[in-house]
């Protein structure tokens, strides 16, 4: 069988939605082998770290910490997590609960990491303190603890959804004993309850597609509580377990509950931003479908009118992924709704925001003049804004136009090539998928099958049923020493212990299953 990346040493054909539609075509020809998961297997969609200090050897020891965690284990428990809980953890201890939740997180949609305990600002930087930690300088402090972007990037190769939930921050735990540089003064009102934290811990600034949740707003104190669990933990607990309630409204009920509750002295604050798909943390109301995952245009209008409402208020205040949602319901041609103008002008608000997800469907709208007069000047202007900030869609369909020479661009296969390997580095399945059938190919000079190799493996660990159904049913249209590469692979990550010889057999086939992330049920 010739394989379609193969086409890219042939001449391109004359649209380049033609030549999309070829390259695609081996993961589509997947959905006539097996078009579900095998039955008996399954995969932890939601996964959690749930991790309380509280009896800290050398700094002021906390009340309700290691309560706000068993509490928070047992809700997300509930709803359907499967959660790891880390109670009063050593510097050591946590670094290997981090680092066996970062592979557990690459096969799961949604990755979450709760951390109740002491939190401190350090030079713009955010660190997460483990109850060993004796600091006697700033360096100490980075050395004894656990950053911010340690947690982030421990949650970053989840398929769908990254949640970091920091229930830390505030006054200095460590009082006299060291001079911290560049902290915040905190400018709140008194108060005669325990607080955690560093004076407020610096914003942060998290990559698109996850959500970073701060107890208290930079620059602002968290309490500790006198019940038993601090208020933020109290707000998460009642408020995760609401079914059907959308995931950006839950984080804003809990911002209410919050300020209701502490007399407006804690604003609960929450950077970055999650993707466009709406989602349920604890699935849907009885008798309601459940709108967690699917197609956007289509899920969102399931939403309910009154969380509708709710979005367009947040869309007034300038949040993106209201604006996204409300315009994938006017996309939606079943929707009463459905309205494409009205969609573009909240796409464009959205854009305008910098929202990468909004600019790349207001370019899919200007290109096919939907909703607005064609104008392929202005889809291409959209489709680089969403590829400038790394949005891997943008950049595949980029590597497409460069290849064609779509939207008015010149045909430069140079350039495509370098946009589809972009596109897999940044962790698009299709893409990895097809860069590594271009490399198997011989059409990328200075990689081989050891890279063949590494893409398939990514492809499968980022999720695709596609690759895996491929994988499963016709490896031989990879050359024997990718197979036998891709067999090395699954060895390095202890999924395969048979010998390197390129056959996909029975041993073989399990190893990608439970690579992918299936195990027997």
């Amino acid at each position: 069988m010739t394989r379609a990346c193969g086409m890219l040493g042939q001449e391109p054909p004359e649209r380049y939605d033609e030549m999309k539609n070829v390259l695609h075509s081996l993961l589509f020809a997947a959905a006539f082998l097996v078009s579900l998961v095998p039955p008996g297997l399954a995969s932890p969609e939601r996964v959690a770290l749930v991790l309380g200090m509280a009896d800290y050897e050398a700094i002021e020891p906390l009340a309700n910490t290691r309560n706000d965690a068993e509490g928070l284990a047992r809700t997300l428990t509930d709803i359907g997590f499967d959660v790891t809980l880390g109670l009063d953890t050593t510097a050591e201890e946590l670094r290997a609960l981090m680092r066996d939740f970062a592979f557990r997180s690459e096969t799961a949609d949604l990755a979450l990491i709760y951390f109740a305990g002491h939190g401190i600002e350090v030079q713009g930087e955010n660190f997460l303190i483990p109850v060993d930690a004796k600091p006697r300088s700033n360096l100490e402090v980075q050395q004894q603890s656990v950053s911010l972007q340690e947690l982030l990037a421990v949650v970053e190769r989840a398929r769908k959804m990254r949640i970091v939930i920091l229930d830390s921050c505030r006054n200095n735990p460590l009082g006299g004993m060291i001079d911290l540089e560049q902290v915040q003064s905190t400018n709140l009102q008194s108060t005669t309850e325990a607080t955690r934290g560093a004076g407020g811990l610096a914003a942060a600034n998290p990559d698109r597609g996850t959500l970073v949740a701060f107890a208290a707003k930079d620059g602002q104190v968290a309490l500790d509580g006198n019940r038993g669990n601090s208020p933020y933990a109290r707000a998460l607990m009642d408020k995760m377990a609401k079914p059907g309630l959308e995931i950006s409204l839950m984080f804003r009920q809990v911002r209410d509950a919050v300020l209701n509750e502490t007399g407006n002295l804690q604003e609960p604050h929450t950077y970055g931003s999650l993707s466009g798909t709406p989602f349920y943390l604890s699935g849907a109301l009885e008798g309601q479908p459940d709108i967690s995952g699917g197609e956007p245009a289509k899920t969102w209008s399931k939403l309910r009118p009154d969380q509708e409402s709710q979005l367009l208020a947040l869309a007034q205040l300038g949040d993106t992924r209201s604006m996204l949602g409300l315009a994938y319901i006017r996309l939606n041609p079943e929707d009463p709704r459905f309205d494409p103008a009205a969609a573009v002008s909240f796409l464009e608000d959205a854009a305008a925001k910098g929202s990468p997800e909004a600019q790349m469907e207001l370019a899919k709208l200007f290109e096919q003049g939907i909703g607005v007069e064609q104008d392929e000047k202005r889809a291409l202007e959209l489709y680089r804004a969403a590829a400038d900030q790394n949005f891997a869609d943008a950049v595949n369909d980029l590597g497409f136009l460069y290849y064609h020479g779509g939207l008015g661009l010149r045909a430069d296969v140079t350039k495509a090539l370098e946009l589809f390997e972009r596109a897999a580095d940044l962790r698009q399945p299709e893409a990895q998928f097809n860069f590594a059938a271009l490399i198997d190919d011989g059409l990328i000079p200075d990689k081989g099958p050891t890279d063949a190799a590494g893409y398939l493996y990514a492809a499968l660990r980022s999720g695709s049923q596609d690759v895996l159904n491929l994988l499963l049913e016709r490896p031989t249209m990879f050359s024997l020493k990718t197979r036998q590469e891709l067999q090395k692979q699954l060895k390095n990550y202890d999924f395969y212990t048979g010998k390197i010889d390129g056959d996909i057999g029975p041993g073989t086939k399990r190893s990608i299953k439970a690579a992918y992330g299936l195990k027997e049920g």
